[in-house]
């Protein structure tokens, strides 16, 4: 399906936003940064700012977002007959296979969220609004226990997090989904039964 020429703009906006957001926080830090900041870096307006964003702390961490996203759209992708775990894996191996990189720009950003706690919030709520669809989705899948359906999307989405956290200290070249498939490997002891 094409996407319109407004979608486009929308979306290439609110990229420019969030890479404003980045390039800012890594440059002066998050405590620093201000939405006119971000607006006049990105070339736009305050007010058209928070037509994309409510806060600075979510333009930053747009890309977790759009990931959690992808991950969803992953996830409802595997067919239903495949145990849940399983498919959570696959799902979080296929979108971020290519994070397997050492960007500079990235791990930086990592590093902010672990430092900041207003970021660490807002990646925790970002990653608390997937649980919901998560969920959903695994219940659809046959997880019949809604308490199982909602431990088994908490757990996984947690572990993506300490994934993503931990990558940067690791060494000898280990790539972020290395650490994933590890992370949820371990998680996923208690969830491999279905």
């Amino acid at each position: 399906m094409s996407t319109g020429l407004r979608e486009r703009k929308k979306s290439a906006t609110r990229q420019a936003l969030h890479e404003a957001a980045v390039r800012l926080a890594i440059e002066h830090g998050p405590d620093r940064v201000t939405v006119e900041a971000i607006a006049d870096a990105a070339e736009v307006s305050r007010r058209t700012f928070s037509n994309y964003f409510a806060n600075k702390e979510e333009a930053l961490l747009y890309g977790d977002l759009a990931r959690m996203r992808l991950l969803l759209d992953a996830v409802r992708s595997r067919p239903e007959s495949d145990a849940p775990w399983p498919v959570l894996t696959a799902a979080a191996v296929e979108v971020f296979q290519d994070f397997g990189t050492r960007d500079p720009g990235w791990i930086a950003q990592v590093r902010l969220v672990r430092r900041h706690p207003a970021l660490a919030a807002q990646q925790v709520t970002t990653y608390t609004a997937m649980e919901d669809d998560l969920t959903a989705e695994l219940t659809a899948r046959g997880v019949a226990a809604p308490i199982r359906a909602r431990l088994m999307a908490a757990a996984f989405l947690t572990s993506l997090r300490v994934a993503v956290q931990a990558y940067p200290d690791r060494t000898g070249g280990a790539t972020l989904t290395a650490v994933m498939q590890e992370a949820l490997a371990e998680t996923g002891k208690g969830f491999v039964c279905g």
